[in-house]
């Protein structure tokens, strides 16, 4: 079997293209490397730098590599973006997933689209979980644009026998989250307690309460939802990948804080304007075709050991090309606005000494490491 996936080179797409180079597939990876990093990248995957606005590019692509299936997660995926900017995100959300979507006609294929549960559906009363039959309640444009395309996915399947599949994600959370990108609150509180600095709690409606309330969905039960729809077994099917628990912001920080056994540092911050109160979501039919979803404890437990790897590698490629002494800058004496000895700083490497990385030949992105205080 032939898969395209679109926003491989990214958080959930890259793990999605790395389950088909296992399964056997060949794959192909579509990525502006606008948020994607090369060292993401499957080896084994062929790899094409475009933007899913490009319909000239996508469609020579096409010529050489007629893909049975598409796996659609390139996307604007900021939610403050899509405020500030809401005709960069059509742009990005609607008119380059419909040049996706005419491709998958062209080529005859299957296309499996990364939709949102957790912005989809509005606030999400306590206690509730929301079906795949609730009515669609967006509330930022990025909601908007991911509905939008639902609708055109429909429309596509009416007029050209499109076969598609519609996947509503949670909050995932898993290896290779992007801390300072648009990023989940899990990958910003494991790195943050795991360098020693503070987290914090926005709060859901008034300061100190115990937060907003998710539901997290570890990236590996994305995968296998991808996996089953590549197969068909999800053809015409619109579902929830969830856990359908709910998890408040300072539970899940109590819950890092114990597995990673370090000290609590926890403050308590405003409500963030935008955020939603409550999304939880119904994993009924996820359930009956999957199984069951990854434990959270579980999921975080394996999270937390890839970035402790991370921190590691980082550590020892320092060491490699700028040797152990200092970087020419003195350590702070302290944070700004607090009397507190930093433990790590955390730095943007935008040029590394060697040009391409050692396993995959590809040039290197800019990283982002956390440097301890030795």
């Amino acid at each position: 079997m032939k898969v395209m996936v679109t926003g491989g080179a990214g958080f959930i797409g890259s793990h999605v293209a790395q389950a088909a180079v296992d399964s056997g597939y060949e794959v192909l990876v579509v990525d502006d490397l606008s948020s994607g990093r090369t060292e993401n990248l499957p080896p084994e995957a062929d790899f094409h730098p475009v933007d899913i606005r490009n319909r000239d590019a996508l469609f020579e692509l096409a010529k050489h590599f007629r893909p049975d299936a598409i796996s659609h997660h390139a996307a604007q995926a900021s939610v403050s973006v899509s405020v500030r900017e809401p005709l960069k995100d059509a742009d990005v959300n609607i008119m380059g997933s419909l040049n996706v979507a005419e491709l998958a006609v062209e080529c005859g294929s299957r296309l499996i689209f990364a939709s949102t549960g957790g912005a989809l559906y509005g606030e999400v009363a306590d206690g509730e979980r929301a079906g795949e039959d609730r009515p669609a309640q967006p509330m930022s444009p990025y909601a908007c644009s991911k509905a939008s395309f639902e609708l055109y996915l429909r429309a596509f399947a009416a007029t050209s026998g499109l076969r598609f599949t519609i996947l509503r994600y949670a909050n995932v959370y898993g290896p290779r989250q992007d801390p300072h990108g648009e990023a989940g609150v899990v990958a910003i509180f494991m790195q943050r307690l795991l360098a020693g600095e503070p987290i914090q709690i926005n709060a859901r409606s008034r300061e100190g309460d115990d937060g907003c309330v998710r539901d997290y969905m570890y990236v590996r039960d994305a995968v296998r939802a991808n996996l089953a729809a590549f197969e068909g077994t999800l053809d015409g099917v619109t579902m929830n990948v969830a856990t359908g628990i709910g998890i408040t912001t300072r539970e899940l920080a109590e819950r890092l804080v114990r597995l990673i056994d370090t000290p609590s540092l926890v403050n308590n911050g405003p409500h963030r304007a935008g955020d939603l109160e409550c999304s939880v979501l119904d994993p009924t039919v996820m359930v009956s075709v999957l199984g069951e979803p990854t434990p959270l404890d579980r999921g975080l437990t394996a999270t937390i050991e890839w970035f402790r790897s991370q921190a590691e590698e980082s550590r020892t490629s320092v060491s490699r090309w700028w040797g152990s002494g200092t970087w020419g800058f003195p350590w702070p004496s302290r944070l700004p606005g607090s009397s507190r000895v930093p433990s790590a700083l955390t730095c943007r490497v935008l040029a590394w000494p060697r040009s391409t990385s050692s396993t995959t030949g590809r040039a290197r992105s800019p990283k982002t490491i956390s440097v301890p205080r030795s």
